[in-house]
């Protein structure tokens, strides 16, 4: 018998109702509608995805609540699941709000983990820590965006090698990290500086980042294959993505990061190929690709 593709699960995608929000971006663009993405899935080879509202004014031009998020999840239950998404200085401004009130509430609503987070300071700041005691202590993943700095950009910051996400992890033992962005997925090769760490480095991998290691010593940090960083963090040194997935195949997990009908989704058909021309194994392509969403997530009893 052949070899035969599995469908995927996106653990990354943002979808929005034209009828609430018709506000496009600087360059035209505008969310893809739930039904623009199922359209989408059919040539991806996607059956199932999670949804990330948009709370955060770093990012966004126009708010998602999670209410809203929610709603789309109600709207077509056989494909989207959903995250609550969390400000950590939602409630009083104050590091030590109970953020566990909130993500209890939305856990109880059928929320899986908490994220996109986009919160533009330290990754280790009072803030952040107090988000990952929470989500850590109520066994809900987070999904994060790092940035390269505080201020003109969006997303948790991180220093070079990623020392502030290696202290939370530490600290929070229970904690799992699905990481995503340039910043995090330039750590793959040790060629990672300050001058390329927010764009695709390119060529051959010649040493191990700070990201391999992190995720040896670290079995609660995930890599969310979304977008072009994580794209070509695998497909640019395709003999070290191929190891990489190997090793790493119980630690990542598809995704899409689709924020436009226009964007042009890689990852899939690299995947796929590279487990019908014997690049990865079954095992790996099979946990990538929807296996670890299912165990992270508990799709499956």
């Amino acid at each position: 018998m052949g070899k035969k593709l599995v469908k995927k699960i996106d653990i990354h995608v943002h979808a929005m109702n034209y009828e609430l929000f018709e506000v496009p971006r600087f360059d035209g663009g505008r969310y893809a509608t739930p039904k623009q993405l199922l359209k989408m899935y059919e040539e991806l080879g996607v059956d199932k995805a999670v949804l990330l509202p948009e709370i955060f004014p770093e990012c966004g031009w126009v708010m998602q609540s999670n209410e809203e998020g929610m709603k789309i999840v109600e709207q077509y239950p056989d494909t989207f699941m959903w995250f609550c998404n969390i400000d950590p200085r939602m409630g009083k401004n104050s590091p030590d709000t109970d953020l566990g009130y909130y993500m209890s509430y939305y856990k109880s609503k059928g929320a899986l983990g908490v994220g996109e987070v986009v919160y533009n300071d330290n990754a280790d700041d009072a803030f952040m820590d107090n988000l990952f005691y929470h989500a850590a202590r109520l066994d809900m993943p987070v999904t994060f965006h790092i940035g390269p700095v505080k201020g003109g950009c969006y997303g948790i910051v991180d220093d070079l090698g990623l020392p502030r996400i290696e202290r939370m992890l530490k600290k929070h033992p229970k904690l799992r990290l699905f990481g995503h962005s340039q910043p995090f997925w330039a750590e793959i090769g040790d060629d990672c500086n300050a001058q390329n760490r927010n764009s695709y480095p390119s060529g051959k991998i010649k040493g191990e980042g700070a990201l391999v290691r992190l995720m040896r010593e670290n079995k609660g940090l995930f890599g969310d294959l979304s977008a072009g960083s994580a794209f070509n963090a695998l497909s640019r040194d395709p003999e070290f993505g191929y190891a990489f997935i190997e090793e790493f195949k119980e630690q990542l997990l598809f995704g899409t990061d689709i924020c436009d009908p226009r964007n042009d989704m890689e990852l899939s058909h690299w995947l796929d190929k590279a487990y019908l021309d014997g690049n990865i194994s079954e095992e790996a392509y099979y946990l990538v690709s929807r296996g670890n969403a299912e165990r992270e997530l508990k799709l499956k009893s």
